[in-house]
């Protein structure tokens, strides 16, 4: 750490530095996180243990603890009976009740975001369309992280155009349930090809310009349910397997 100076006039050291909280450090950690989640950054039934993630962090076990209970509540981790963590597993049920939800409130945002767009917004939307869309040619599948990153970027453009300080946080924490589906729809999506990613977002823009509320909405249901879709695809397909061994065996 750089020695402070005492040389420069009027310069208190006293007021200049003042201890970290606890608080702020576990708010790192618990942002550090979310953001992971939001961002797929973990596979539904991935085990996560304190000291482990203290260790990745570089930090006590008491800020983790802390985080990952707050992320128990939130519903985007659930408890296990050796006072362990683990990401949701992706039941029928979960997946349906998350794409209803998203659907509806995501769309109310798009209603009320779509007369305040100005055509600075549309220019930012378009670009980090583009910006998408090179990260995939240059690098694939591999580039994960990158393009979550980007398409929170898109999508929350929109929704703070709303203006809707008490909807934002509930679609933040949608996103924070759906993370290690949108992750999984990804792994599907690359394995069978299809659409490109950004498909929808450019329709959705396309709407938007147009002032066409319907469309725009209509767009935003389609660009979150094709993930949804194509993990129900996985489940009904496992299910099938399932079902024929059990009649073969």
């Amino acid at each position: 750490m750089r020695k402070v100076s005492d040389s420069s006039a009027g310069f208190d050291r006293d007021d200049a530095l003042s201890p970290v909280g606890r608080e702020t450090l576990q708010d790192r950690v618990y942002a550090q996180l979310r953001n992971s989640l939001i961002n797929g950054m973990f596979d539904a039934g991935d085990v996560l243990r304190i000291v482990d993630l203290a260790a990745r962090l570089q930090t006590s076990t008491m800020p983790v603890r802390e985080a990952l209970g707050r992320l128990v509540s939130e519903q985007a981790l659930e408890s296990l009976p050796n006072r362990s963590v683990r990401v949701p597993l992706i039941t029928r049920e979960r997946l349906d009740d998350l794409a209803r939800a998203r659907i509806l409130i995501e769309g109310e945002m798009v209603a009320l975001a779509l007369p305040n767009l100005t055509t600075h917004d549309f220019a930012i939307l378009k670009q980090t369309n583009v910006d998408c869309d090179l990260a995939f040619e240059q690098h694939g599948k591999d580039i994960g992280h990158v393009t979550s990153a980007l398409n929170q970027r898109f999508h929350f453009h929109i929704y703070r155009a709303a203006r809707s300080p008490v909807l934002i946080p509930i679609i933040e924490s949608l996103w924070l349930q759906s993370g290690a589906i949108i992750r999984k729809a990804a792994h599907i999506h690359d394995e069978q090809g299809g659409l490109a990613a950004t498909n929808h977002h450019w329709a959705l823009i396309d709407a938007l310009e147009a002032r066409d509320m319907q469309r725009a909405v209509q767009s935003l249901s389609n660009d979150i349910g094709r993930s949804f879709d194509l993990i129900r695809g996985r489940l009904n397909g496992e299910r099938d397997d399932a079902a024929k061994a059990i009649a073969h065996g």
